[in-house]
């Protein structure tokens, strides 16, 4: 968890200055063609896995037949979903009514092919924990892929500067992890392996699948009805918010799946983790939505300039989306770890069924507030079916995870109600108003922490090393003055 970390956070903050310069560089009508595309990118690239890689750390002693099957026919499908993608790109430009997306399209589909030539060796690497390797080479990758980045952006290339960001997010990793994992693909392509690791992975291929277009839905649709300019709007708030929401559960999710798959038969060690993680994710990351939504606009005119304000409202409600988005993915990879890739695909069909259809209708009968609305909708009831299928396969009951939940969901209300209030009396100028209420909230929740001392804060404090706990410090002092 601490390479993970390491790469999480120093990814996050090179992309987070990068950001704020591109910001500057890049006009909405840029990021939006990227956004207009991510449906078609996202759900070509979920072919290509199939859901193997995930069969494959699931499977306890996978063979070499095992891998080089998998490797050709990830490399097959890229084939298959590139020409299928470069074949559509007119069709496609011309749903959107935007030419350009032709080209651009037919470009960053060569990813596609990056992806299907790595992605043994970057599944050997995590089944393996070795996190390390992956965190420099994850480092590094962004240094360089976002140097080019902005000079391409600085000198007036536009929307092909990210395309050629993420050419070489993915190409530069690829060849690293090509030279440095000494497994090479055999010429064999073994049925028995195939049909053993489809009977898991087609499942969850068909999850992974399904949940990618109910979480692009919106992009499809608000490019459709709407000007590539207002997508960018949105897109420039779904990557500001997933920096947040997504940051420290994706640490943890990259590293508690290949436990999960070691504990997946003991069902109460499997509750345990699956506790610990969720009220440790709960205790940071919900008062940092709260903070990011009350700070909403200082934050966007400082980072970004005021020629993004209109992306703060959207913002403001994916951080509400993002509350539940942070926490699916600890209750959905324990049902992957156990072995139901069935019931999981059962069940994500009924989540996006019904957050489609919340979006769409949102949108036919209120615009873009209804949409919002609809996103909401999708992200919460999708966690609630999570952590109900935890509940019946595993053991850790439903009310018994909202119980854990409450004190901090309570709490950082709370926090954030007196937080809004106190600015609206003192009345500041934005960013004044903007530090008062992030100071109030950070009083009150950090008094409650240290004042109660309650479960979810404890657990906060088993993830820190002794060397940087400044608490278990005062502590080990004070016994020793005694």
């Amino acid at each position: 968890m601490v390479w993970t970390a390491l790469q999480k956070y120093s990814t996050m903050g090179i992309t987070f200055v990068s950001g704020i310069i591109l910001a500057r560089l890049l006009t909405p009508f840029d990021y939006g063609c990227i956004g207009m595309l991510s449906i078609f990118m996202v759900l070509a690239d979920a072919f290509i896995d199939g859901g193997f890689g995930s069969a494959l750390i699931q499977k306890k002693r996978p063979t070499q037949e095992d891998y080089s099957t998998i490797f050709w026919w990830n490399l097959g499908m890229a084939g298959v979903m590139y020409a299928i993608l470069f074949m559509c790109a007119p069709a496609i430009s011309r749903f959107y009514n935007t030419p350009i997306l032709c080209d651009v399209l037919r470009v960053q589909g060569l990813v596609l092919f990056i992806h299907a030539m790595n992605l043994i060796q970057r599944n050997q690497l995590r089944k393996n924990l070795n996190f390390k390797l992956l965190s420099i080479v994850t480092i590094a990758t962004t240094f360089i892929s976002l140097g080019v980045t902005i000079y391409m952006a600085y000198i007036g290339m536009g929307v092909w500067a990210l395309v050629t960001q993420n050419l070489m997010v993915s190409l530069i990793p690829s060849l690293v992890f090509w030279f440095y994992v000494k497994w090479r693909p055999k010429w064999v392509f073994s049925w028995q392996s195939f049909k053993e690791l489809f009977s898991f992975g087609f499942y969850m291929f068909l999850t992974h699948l399904v949940n990618n277009f109910g979480q692009k839905i919106q992009g499809l649709l608000i490019g459709k009805v709407y000007s590539p300019a207002i997508m960018g709007y949105y897109s420039k708030a779904e990557s500001t918010e997933k920096l947040a929401s997504t940051s420290i559960s994706g640490i943890m999710t990259q590293v508690t799946y290949p436990l999960y798959a070691e504990v997946q038969d003991n069902k109460q060690a499997l509750s345990n983790i699956i506790k610990r993680l969720t009220m440790t994710l709960a205790y940071i990351t919900f008062p940092l939505m709260f903070i990011l939504l009350l700070c909403a606009k200082p934050i966007f005119v400082l980072l970004y300039s005021d020629r993004w304000l209109q992306s703060v409202p959207y913002f403001q409600v994916l951080c509400f989306a993002g509350l539940a988005a942070c926490l699916q993915a600890v209750n959905l990879q324990a049902i992957s770890a156990i072995g139901k890739s069935k019931t999981m695909f059962v069940w994500s069909l009924v989540k996006r069924a019904i957050g489609i259809g919340a979006v769409v209708l949102g949108l036919m009968f209120f615009g873009m507030k209804g949409l919002l609305v609809g996103v909401i909708v999708n992200y919460w009831f999708s966690y609630f079916v999570n952590i109900s299928l935890v509940s019946k396969h595993v053991g850790y009951r439903f009310w018994r995870q909202i119980e854990d939940l409450l004190p901090v969901a309570i709490v950082s209300v709370i926090a954030a109600l007196l937080s809004y209030g106190v600015g609206h009396l003192l009345h500041l100028s934005m960013y004044p108003d903007g530090l008062v209420k992030a100071s109030v909230y950070a009083v009150v929740y950090l008094g409650w922490s240290f004042i109660f001392k309650p479960e979810a804060f404890t657990y906060f404090l088993t993830t820190i090393p002794d060397r940087f706990n400044f608490v278990k410090k005062l502590k080990k002092n004070k016994r020793t003055g005694e």
